[in-house]
């Protein structure tokens, strides 16, 4: 993101001049909840100053939950919420109890889709590490941005210690969100690395007006029911009573800096997705368009596998972090107008 942003249509310093503080269109405020599921837990609510709000959630793994950008939502919710980590049951498909949905939503860092067991070890769907509460190490609005750092530890006596290192970078007066993260293998013995950062994506921005580009090198679907949809893979219907949803995995190898959009020109608004597919070559497409489940995830991921953490290593295709190594990770959202061409005239005349 080269240039700083124009704060209201005026350049930061004489932005500055008409304001006491800056916290007057930015900041980070430091919450904790309580009521329901989540209560104790803590938020994070970065405001740029440009239009977007974010919360990060420190104690599932500096997630990112809920996000607008100019009053509008982009990130669907479900029903559970954000719930405390400490109602978390990391057994079988639990998992689904507490996933709150929220614009990024961490799967890993030794396994992800469904549960399996691996040489005796239990590895519930998704992995643990999103319900793991990180430690965080710096909270600060600079004059360019604000930054949000931590550090989030998958552990147990006797077996792995993967540690997650994440900052979450903010422009002031911008409309993205970069999330960078540096995982290391602390242990003494090669540990499986798998992971998927679980996108989001609803309604309003979701809806029958918005569409879908994902410019993958191939798609293929990942059970009967996705091959059943595999023409329309890429459309956008209204909720559907009943819907099976319906996963694609899309092949990013090679791709350099990649991007995926919804765009939708009815209410103006696309939202981007990019990551460096050197390290996250694969994507999955969740695409889930129920009554009240309505929602599209764009899962970049480390590894094009839907079928879990045994069937990965039975096949050959787990990778591993050897002692001491490290990889790095980046997923960026960006916000903006639609692209679609001419769409406020053919709305007009419609």
């Amino acid at each position: 993101m080269a240039g700083a942003p124009l704060l209201y249509g005026r350049p930061p310093a004489e932005a500055r001049r008409r304001m006491g503080t800056l916290r007057q269109l930015a900041g980070i405020d430091d919450l904790v909840e309580t009521q329901g599921a989540a209560r104790g837990a803590r938020r994070l609510t970065l405001t740029s100053g440009g239009g977007l709000t974010v919360n990060v959630h420190p104690d599932r793994a500096l997630d990112l939950g809920a996000a607008s950008y100019r009053g509008v939502p982009i990130a669907w919710q479900s029903p559970t919420g954000f719930a405390a980590p400490g109602r978390t049951v990391d057994r079988g498909t639990e998992w689904l109890r507490t996933f709150g949905g929220g614009l990024l939503a961490s799967c890993g860092l030794d396994t992800f889709g469904p549960a399996s067991t691996d040489e005796g070890v239990h590895y519930p769907m998704h992995g643990r590490i999103g319900s793991v509460p990180a430690t965080v190490t710096r909270t600060e609005t600079t004059d360019d941005e604000l930054i949000v750092e931590g550090e989030v530890r998958q552990t147990a006596v006797f077996g792995e210690n993967l540690l997650l290192r994440r900052r979450i970078r903010v422009p002031i007066g911008g409309s993205g969100i970069i999330v960078e993260d540096r995982v290391t293998n602390e242990a003494s013995t090669p540990a499986g690395h798998m992971v998927l950062y679980h996108a989001n994506l609803g309604w309003p921005l979701l809806d029958d007006s918005a569409v879908l580009a994902i410019p993958s090198n191939s798609v293929a679907p990942r059970d009967a029911a996705a091959e059943a949809g595999m023409a329309d893979w890429f459309d956008i219907s209204g909720p559907v009573p009943g819907y099976a949803e319906q996963v694609f995995t899309h092949d990013f190898t090679g791709c350099g800096d990649a991007e995926v959009s919804v765009d939708n020109p009815d209410i103006d608004l696309r939202v981007a997705i990019r990551f460096d597919s050197e390290t996250l070559p694969g994507l999955h497409q969740w695409k889930m368009l129920g009554e009240g489940h309505y929602v599209l995830g764009l899962e970049p991921t480390s590894i094009d596998w839907s079928r879990g953490r045994a069937a990965a290593r039975e096949a050959g295709t787990l990778p591993y972090l050897e002692p001491g190594e490290s990889v790095s990770y980046r997923v960026e959202f960006h916000c903006g107008p639609s692209r679609i061409p001419n769409a406020s005239v053919e709305r007009s005349d419609a």
